[in-house]
């Protein structure tokens, strides 16, 4: 495959400072909107947005008949909207949303060893063990011990907790979406993010009945959520794997984190502790090990 070029990184630099933005974005919807409800809503208006953009396309949802891949779809709904979804918008009630977008990059530490046992031909060879264990480090340091003493209550410490089990769901939803049959991939997105949705909006209606008083800038801010990081992220992200592969898009790995420090700094004013940003730099060396390979053929 040829070197990426700049259109492509340009566009991997952008999805990362939208994927970035949506942490923050979350912490300013919730200002108006309960966290079930916050999630309910960024999935159905995420799933309409896609499901015209199925529709323009001419593209139809894969048949009901065809149960396996529905299966896999609910999985994928499960562990890549609605239970990260739900997890990230509770925590982030009494966490950063720099931290909250921190923890994403454990993602793919999470996923080495998960694809060792469940992904045929994707084998932990030492390289990517020593990476995986660099990585962890991290990744406990995060949420603690070593930044135990930064921790002010109980409710953080399972927040913090939370957050780094919504980064563990989408790991498990990325290895059930390889391990699903071939489908086409806006459908299958489109479809999960339905089941989701279904899955969601009633448990919000229940827990937390229908949202009131809620100020333009929440309405704003959701419309977003729903939007942009679904839907326009989405776009991208395929231009970018049928263009430069599955690998390059890799990369956003160790943007993601960053954008959503950045924003939580600049727009929100946020404040991280210092013991944070050696935790990231662990999972990001950890991760950068793993797939030293990878990254050798895209920089060679």
């Amino acid at each position: 495959m040829d070197k990426p070029g700049a259109i492509n990184w340009l566009r991997i630099v952008g999805v990362a400072m939208i994927w970035g933005s949506a942490f923050m974005t979350v912490s300013i919807a919730l200002r108006d909107f309960e966290p079930l409800t916050l999630a309910a809503g960024r999935i159905v208006i995420g799933a309409g947005a896609l499901y015209a953009l199925l529709k323009l396309r001419g593209g139809a949802l894969h048949p009901f008949s065809d149960r396996k891949v529905w299966v896999f779809t609910l999985g994928i709904a499960l562990l890549s909207s609605a239970w990260p979804f739900m997890l990230l918008s509770w925590g982030q009630q009494h966490v950063a949303s720099g931290f909250a977008g921190m923890t994403m990059a454990a993602l793919p530490i999470f996923v080495l060893p998960l694809a060792h046992f469940l992904v045929p031909g994707d084998r932990l060879t030492l390289r990517k063990g020593i990476g995986f264990a660099i990585g962890f480090v991290g990744t406990v340091w995060l949420i603690g011990p070593g930044t135990i003493s930064e921790i002010s209550s109980d409710t953080e410490a399972l927040a913090r907790m939370a957050c780094v089990a919504a980064a563990l769901c989408y790991a498990v939803g990325s290895i059930v979406t390889r391990l699903c049959p071939e489908v086409n991939q806006l459908a299958l997105s489109t479809a999960s993010l339905i089941l989701a949705a279904v899955f969601l909006v009633p448990l919000a209606l229940l827990v937390e009945g229908v949202p009131r008083e809620v100020a333009p800038q929440g309405w704003l801010a959701l419309l977003y959520l729903g939007v942009v990081p679904t839907a326009v992220a989405f776009i991208i992200k395929v231009a970018v794997i049928r263009s430069a592969g599955p690998s390059f898009m890799t990369l956003t790995n160790y943007m993601v984190p960053v954008w959503s420090v950045l924003f939580g700094a600049l727009i929100l004013s946020e404040k991280l502790p210092a013991q944070l940003f050696g935790a990231l730099a662990l999972i990001l060396v950890g991760i950068a090990i793993s797939q030293a390979g990878t990254l050798r053929k895209l920089f060679a």
